[in-house]
């Protein structure tokens, strides 16, 4: 058994030294015996501290000693009874000093290898999210139980809240199988985003998050800016819906400077207004991963807008933009233009709904003239009118280089010139989709009524009735007249089935004086005509 240094040290003040005892031995095995007895036997080596020694010199038996033999006999055991206890009170103190706890791990010094007890790793984080909701006190989600092996993992609208979205971040720490995760409606707000943030600064595995309608605010904001600076896995990330205003677009500026590994970001029904459009502009331009960037249904406009716009212009990254249910404008659309005379990169651009009136369409028109890389351009819902749609597509017509594959003006009513251009412009563009709200002429049109008589004349003629036999008269041949009412039954009990309304549309244009009556001679001439 291999002891520490401190144990012997501890034992090496209790115990006589090894050199000690050897001297004490060979002094007394070197005397001549003179026919006396040892002072002590050779066993107990303490030369000065044992009962009855003399220095260690021999004694001659004298009568004295014999009286007194029996008196030392009796010294003798009491003295090995003491020396046994002694020796029992050694050993308890040393092993109540084994005993001890250690005070420092560097005061011991063994050889001894201590196997540790290793877990085993738990690729879901069950048994972790199982203790966190034992922990938290909150009911462990079955749903979430159930499928965290599924890679793609959908838990919208479950009402999570704070304290069950922390035990559910802990176990994520360590999964390693959920690549899409999808949080939206969970009511999480800023405490719930910052656990969320956490758990992707130690999580490499989840590609996909999705955290849309969940009130984060300002907070979220910012916990999730400094996971995004961390972050390297991410390639998607909703965050549709969150009440990010002004104040929360600096820590989404950070996150587009410093993060270069997301490819896709839904900013959309947020309120971002005129100060965000400087601040995320400066960053768009900068910004060299992201490829889809959504921003529908904020308060971009004005000069926020314009900044905006600039900032699309710099980047060359950028495929598809949504930019849809803002407050553009006309300078904002002409600042748009602009943009994509140098923007050689960005294939969708979406500006529906964006106020842009005649003359801001023709201004953008003016500058699509010099682009060859927009493939989509939705303007729908704006109120440029026919003119505006008329000179978008007339750049696109004037633009021998242009890859416009769908033009989008829904809701947008044309004209007849629109569409005499549409049409030219489908010669020489076959593949060009135009999608608009109709045109006005259509609306002119007055739209031809069905023939009330058609429907009966066609069931007469392919069935090879006579009309008399159908409808009835008597003997003397004289034209019978009969109701509505009985009109009606014998178109049914004929077997012609025709629509409420086309029956009534049939008994109007038979009885126009109104009498209430129809007559054979009238409903023959209507079947002759």
């Amino acid at each position: 058994m291999v002891l520490s240094k401190r144990f012997s040290k501890d034992i090496s003040s209790v115990l006589p030294s090894v050199e000690e005892a050897k001297d004490a031995e060979e002094e007394e095995t070197s005397q001549i015996s003179l026919g006396g007895i040892p002072s002590r036997p050779p066993s107990r080596p303490l030369a000065k501290l044992s009962r009855g020694s003399v220095d260690s010199k021999t004694v001659q038996k004298t009568s004295r000693i014999k009286s007194e033999e029996d008196d030392e006999n009796v010294d003798a055991k009491s003295s090995g009874v003491q020396d046994q206890a002694e020796s029992e009170a050694l050993e308890k103190g040393t092993e109540e000093q084994c005993a001890k706890p250690k005070e420092k791990e560097e005061d011991w010094d063994t050889d001894l290898e201590i196997e540790e007890v290793k877990e085993s790793y738990d690729p879901t984080g069950k048994a972790r999210y199982l203790s966190a909701c034992q922990y938290l006190g909150v009911v462990p989600v079955s749903y979430f139980l159930r499928h965290m092996q599924d890679s793609d993992l959908v838990m919208r609208h479950h009402g999570l809240g704070l304290q069950a979205v922390k035990a559910l971040a802990l176990s994520l720490v360590t999964n390693t199988s959920i690549v899409r995760l999808d949080l939206s409606d969970n009511w999480l707000e800023g405490d719930g985003a910052a656990a969320i943030a956490d758990m992707l600064k130690e999580n490499c595995y989840i590609s996909e998050i999705y955290l849309s309608g969940n009130k984060l605010g300002l907070k979220g904001a910012k916990a999730l800016s400094l996971m995004l600076v961390e972050n390297t896995t991410l390639r998607k990330i909703g965050l549709s819906g969150n009440e990010f205003n002004d104040q929360a677009a600096p820590y989404i500026s950070d996150a587009f400077m410093n993060n270069q590994k997301l490819e896709s970001v839904d900013l959309s029904h947020n309120m971002f207004g005129d100060g965000s459009g400087e601040i995320l502009g400066t960053a768009i331009s900068e910004n060299t991963g992201i490829l889809e960037l959504n921003l529908n249904w904020n308060n971009f406009r004005g000069k926020g807008a314009v900044a905006l716009a600039k900032g699309i212009g710099a980047n060359i990254f950028i495929r598809v933009l949504d930019l849809s249910y803002n407050g553009f404008g006309n300078d904002g659309a002409a600042a748009l233009g602009e943009a994509l005379k140098v923007n050689n990169v960005l294939e969708e651009l979406n500006i529906s709904n964006n106020r842009i009136s005649l003359q801001g369409a023709v201004r953008f028109a003016l500058c699509l003239k010099e682009n060859k890389v927009l493939k989509v351009l939705k303007m729908s819902r704006n109120p440029m009118k026919s003119e505006g749609c008329f000179a978008i597509l007339k750049s696109v017509q004037a633009n021998s280089e242009s890859a416009i594959e769908c033009l989008d003006f829904s809701d947008i009513i044309i004209n007849k010139e629109f569409d005499d251009l549409c049409n030219s412009v489908k010669t020489t563009m076959p593949n060009l989709s135009v999608k608009h709200g109709g045109s006005s002429e259509d609306f002119k049109r007055s739209k031809t009524k069905a023939d009330p008589v058609s429907k009966v004349r066609k069931y007469i003629a392919e069935n090879n009735l006579q009309l008399a036999e159908w409808i009835g008269v008597t003997e003397d041949n004289t034209t019978i007249s009969m109701t509505h009412e009985e009109f009606q039954h014998k178109l049914m009990s004929n077997g012609i089935s025709m629509a409420e309304d086309e029956v009534q549309n049939l008994i109007d244009f038979l009885d126009k004086d109104k009498s209430g009556a129809i007559d054979f001679s009238a409903f023959q001439r209507a079947l002759s005509s």
